[in-house]
């Protein structure tokens, strides 16, 4: 490839080069990124065809390499234009040409500007593309800012909101509702009641099999149960995948492939699944949580079923605001949850499957409760003298 060559046929390349490397999450992100890159370094916008249909075969398409070489003859025919009418690679060279993808990127389709954790992200991916470029010699030098300047300021924090966790009473009522639910209502309390108790991540959840639940005897003094969570399947999208399925299984995140962790699980979720496992009559081998065919359960079902309890049970302002508004804050409630009553960090990392300098770089906002016990601490120390006071 010469440095003449259009950009999306720099972008195709660095697509193949990594697709059998990324998951499909990570394969949708670059194409998302690559899109707007090469919609932005255009000659001229298109006339002829339907910005959402240049964008779409870009994204669908042009940047996923599996489907690529199937793509419909009018697919076709828009990649061929955006091939004809885009800009040399040499372009990267001008200066005001970065500054425009970058704009590019950092703006959304109505104009407004991206969320800072999409901007960074598509910087991020911009970023090991050009580097695959330099190192391929397509490009003499990373054409990207930066320092300070790489990020135009930018500041994202992965901290969470305290206005996000649900309290006992709001849980109670919102599984209460779930349970209830003439569809499925059983099967989706016992899923939300494990991320509630456990706090695992919700495609740990729905890749769980029943030998995954240790559960203590009928008549034993300790009811606590144990989960051993060893298996993620994220939703991804059948065309990101290479088996064709909506999911793909995958290794817990963050962790070494074939590595686990084991979780404790309250009594009250004990009785919740025991009662799960016998009323579905699942054996070990079997999902957990299944779908109404007896699939992995959907994500759009558990937000559909999430959502429509909180409409119903809370009131409308709170319903309108960020308490529990996404599944995760189910695990993000549970883990402030052991911070708060004492557990030390390195046990809820463990427990959570994070690193501890992740773990309180999250939760650290969340942590109260604790101060009263920490002044008496701090009293009892005795490490300062009263100073003397002013006459």
């Amino acid at each position: 490839m010469g440095r003449r060559a259009p950009a999306p046929c720099a972008g195709l390349e660095y697509v193949d080069a990594r697709w059998s490397q990324l998951g499909g999450n990570s394969r949708k992100n670059i194409a998302k990124t690559l899109t707007t890159t090469t919609i932005a370094l255009l000659r001229t916008q298109p006339t002829q065809f339907d910005p959402v249909k240049v964008r779409t075969a870009l994204r669908e398409w042009a940047f996923n390499t599996n489907r690529r070489p199937d793509a419909p003859r009018e697919v076709t025919a828009v990649l061929r234009w955006v091939e004809r009418n885009s800009l040399p690679v040499s372009a990267w060279e001008d200066p005001e040409k970065v500054d425009h993808v970058l704009q590019a990127l950092d703006t959304r389709l109505d104009g407004k500007p991206a969320a800072a954790w999409s901007r960074k992200r598509h910087r991020r991916i911009l970023n090991v593309a050009m580097n695959y470029a330099v190192k391929r010699r397509i490009l003499r030098a990373n054409p990207l800012p930066k320092g300070r300047d790489a990020t135009t300021g930018t500041k994202t924090t992965n901290a969470v909101d305290k206005r996000c966790l649900i309290n006992p009473r709001q849980a109670a009522a919102l599984l209460g509702w779930i349970r209830q639910r003439p569809r499925g209502g059983k099967r989706l309390h016992a899923f939300f009641a494990t991320m509630y108790y456990c706090g695992p991540r919700p495609e740990e959840v729905v890749a769980m099999r029943v030998a995954d639940v240790h559960l203590p005897d009928a008549d034993a003094a300790d009811q606590w149960c144990e989960l051993l969570i060893h298996t993620a399947t994220p939703e991804v999208g059948k065309q990101w995948t290479d088996t064709g399925e909506i999911h793909e299984q995958r290794h817990l995140k963050g962790r070494a492939e074939g590595d686990t962790r084991t979780v404790p699980g309250h009594p009250a979720l004990t009785r919740v699944l025991r009662q799960h496992i016998e009323e579905e009559e699942l054996k070990p081998g079997d999902l957990l949580f299944q779908g109404e065919k007896s699939g992995i359960l959907a994500g759009s079902v558990i937000r559909r079923a999430w959502r429509s309890a909180r409409k119903a049970v809370l009131a409308p302002h709170v319903f309108e605001s960020p308490m529990g508004r996404r599944v995760y804050d189910l695990r993000h409630t549970r883990l402030t949850k052991w911070l708060n009553d004492g557990i030390p960090p390195a046990q809820v990392a463990d427990w959570a499957g994070n690193s501890v300098p992740v773990l309180l770089s999250i939760y650290a906002r969340c942590v109260d409760g604790q101060l009263s016990d920490l002044k008496r601490r701090l009293e009892a120390a005795g490490d300062l003298e009263d100073l003397p006071t002013a006459d």
